[in-house]
């Protein structure tokens, strides 16, 4: 059976001609890393017991004195349809000789099959609770077009049961015999979400993720090229798995910018999966509390079709947000004495605390208090922070880690200072204020571990956990019906960021946060401290006005002539020295002739110009007209690749940035 299909490999071509990236580089990253190895394109076998006809009964007299033998054709008696190493093991170490010893006496016999029952479970009873009005008419309209292309915008307030949408059109969808593909831009999402699919469904499930080795993602891959699973879930680079029976592709929490590859092949999975539902004939749901601006544009220009969930599921209510104006306020680690506060009220009542703080670490800078001196990366024009746990100053950029110092290198003082909070600052401070709490830290630094994020949501779940600090990695997707509070600490962070983006990336983090809290019976209140209340993106999610302020936004875009009104390509530069990629973008430049429908801005050094030690600069191009943009980008960067440059410099393309940092 060949790796792809004619039609996908027609996409590939599509996505390597559309972002400008070498087709033979496009394949290669759609592959699995067991096959990139060398890896067989074939299914595990995997080894099975079954109990043979001459077995003797468990209270035959010839096994009186073979203890374990009748152990385990006890155990095969219950597994009629055959029991698998996994199994066996429960009966301790020497289980493989004990079920050869059966072998040998014809009393079992053992076989070897493809292992296609990969996260297979049994469907609870009243898993499935009943569907509000909107939630219906929601299933109705995309069932009804099940065989034909079409994107829809499931468009649903946090804790509005968007999920339970996807679980009945996708059962519409295995039912009749097709493929579902989930995506999630997370996979601190896979372990909730992946539980409540296998609550649901009774069939095979393929999951993709970078957390899986190499051996479990070729299995995840061949079984839904094989159409032995009839769902896959998986994060972006899941979009490029082959699907022998699609039916409907799934973008959960669609404006997320994880879904945008930000290195090599720089590809948006949720854009290429709305060409590939095109090309095979099949629908696309969105889904999001806080859709992007391309999404909101496209409902405009009617390309997509509009659904609206605008209410919680059962009993739940919206989460009352208020501000805490922290301006002449003592402020106690980050924390204003009001919502220390209502922390304590929280945790008197039997409820969970978030306290959202979207800096992982003690402190974000290392500050000499005699002399002002601050701990920078020596590769990145960036401070290192401190991560007080592992006595460790780290840099986020590139990866650079140092021990810790205790002399100041500038004056000689043992004055440093740690400056600023992190999340695991903001958990020490709480563990003081609060010595009783049981308080749960969610970052990158605390889930690093395979299956730690495992065991923190149920933790949580069983109500073991009284205050949950982290970043973003809380906010999507997860649902805690205990949590009633939520603190966001530093809201304003991104309020006058240069990012045009800034404002509707600032407005989705916070609508996202908020979500958690009050999902289940218990109301929930949203406390933002900031130093500007008045600011309009911050007075806008105030009045729950999401739809409003992303109105506005795209006013604004539309007159400054931005994406989605206009189509961008970013061509970035880095070299090792100084002033290199600025003055290759600057030679390049001058060798371009634009007609007058394209804009060319630049070239510019990046915000953060030194990254793990390389110089970068950026150049940008734009056009109203997206075939005009690309026709000129053949041209001109086939010019640029037999422009003379220094060995070390590199370039690349970038096709709808999403990151212009």
């Amino acid at each position: 059976m060949p790796l792809f299909s004619r039609r996908h490999l027609e996409l590939l071509n599509w996505a390597s001609a559309y972002y400008h990236h070498p087709v033979g580089e496009v394949i290669f990253s759609a592959l699995p890393t067991g096959l990139r190895k060398g890896q067989t394109a074939r299914l595990p076998l995997s080894q099975f017991w079954l109990l043979s006809e001459q077995a003797p009964k468990i209270d035959d007299p010839c096994l009186q004195r073979s203890i374990k033998q009748r152990q385990l054709i006890k155990l095969l008696t219950e597994q009629q349809q055959g029991a698998s190493a996994e199994v066996l093991r429960s009966l301790g170490p020497n289980w493989r000789s004990v079920a050869g010893r059966l072998v040998e006496k014809g009393w079992a016999e053992m076989i070897e099959q493809e292992d296609d029952d990969h996260m297979a479970q049994t469907v609870s009873e009243g898993s499935a609770p009943g569907l509000n009005n909107r939630q219906q008419t929601a299933v109705d309209e995309i069932t009804t077009g099940l065989n034909r292309f079409q994107v829809f915008l499931l468009d649903g307030v946090t804790g509005s049961g968007k999920t339970e949408v996807y679980f009945r059109v996708i059962d519409e969808v295995i039912t009749t015999g097709h493929q579902a593909m989930v995506l999630i831009p997370e996979i601190a999402m896979t372990t909730q979400l992946i539980d409540r699919f296998r609550q649901r469904f009774s069939c095979p499930i393929a999951v993709l993720h970078s957390g899986l080795n190499d051996s479990e993602r070729l299995k995840s891959w061949l079984m839904a090229r094989d159409a032995k699973a009839p769902i896959i879930i998986g994060t972006r680079s899941a979009i490029w798995t082959p699907m022998a029976r699609p039916g409907l592709i799934v973008i959960d929490e669609e404006h997320d910018p994880s879904y945008k590859q930000q290195d090599g092949f720089r590809y948006s999975a949720r854009d290429v999966a709305i060409v590939r539902a095109q090309r095979d004939n099949i629908p696309v749901i969105l889904g999001s509390a806080t859709p992007s601006l391309e999404s909101l544009n496209n409902i405009d220009r009617g390309r997509y079709r509009h659904l609206q969930l605008p209410e919680r599921a059962g009993d739940a209510c919206h989460p009352a947000i208020r501000f805490i104006d922290i301006r002449k306020v003592p402020i106690e680690n980050g924390m204003s004495p009001q919502l220390i506060d209502k922390i304590r009220q929280c945790l008197n009542a039997g409820r969970q605390a978030i306290l959202f703080l979207n800096r992982r670490g003690y402190a974000p800078v290392i500050m000499c208090h005699d002399c002002g001196w601050i701990a920078t990366c020596r590769y990145c024009d960036a401070h290192l922070t401190f991560h007080q746990r592992h006595q460790q100053m780290r840099c986020h950029h590139c990866g650079a880690q140092q021990a810790m110092i205790s002399i100041c290198p500038e004056c000689e003082s043992n004055g440093l200072i740690p400056v600023g909070q992190g999340t695991e600052r903001i958990t020490e401070s709480l563990q003081d204020l609060f010595p009783k709490a049981k308080i749960l830290r969610i970052d990158r630094d605390t889930t690093r571990q395979k299956g730690s994020m495992s065991r923190m949501l149920d933790l949580i779940d069983k109500q073991q956990a009284d205050i949950l600090v982290g970043t973003q990695m809380l906010s999507k997707g997860h649902h805690f019906p205990n949590v009633t509070l939520v603190g966001i600490l530093d809201a304003d962070n991104r309020l006058y960021a240069t990012d045009f983006r800034a404002s509707e990336r600032l407005a989705q983090l916070i609508v996202q946060v908020a979500g958690r809290a009050g999902r289940a019976e218990h109301p929930g209140e949203v406390f933002i401290q900031t130093h500007h209340p008045e600011h309009p993106v911050l007075q806008s999610l105030v009045r729950g006005d999401y739809a409003g302020l992303a109105r506005q936004l795209l006013s604004d875009r539309h007159h400054a002539t931005l994406p989605p009104f206009a189509s961008m390509v970013m061509i970035r530069a880095e070299a090792a020295s100084a002033g290199g990629a600025l003055e290759f973008l600057q030679k390049a430049r001058a060798e371009i002739t634009a007609p007058a429908s394209i804009e060319i801005w630049g070239p510019v050094i990046a915000s953060m110009e030194r990254r793990a030690g390389r110089y970068r600069a950026q150049l940008f191009i734009q056009a109203t007209d997206r075939h005009q943009l690309h026709r000129f980008l053949d041209v001109t960067l086939e010019r640029l690749d037999n422009f003379k440059k220094a060995p070390t410099l590199r370039w690349s393309v970038d096709v709808d940035p999403q990151d212009t940092f």
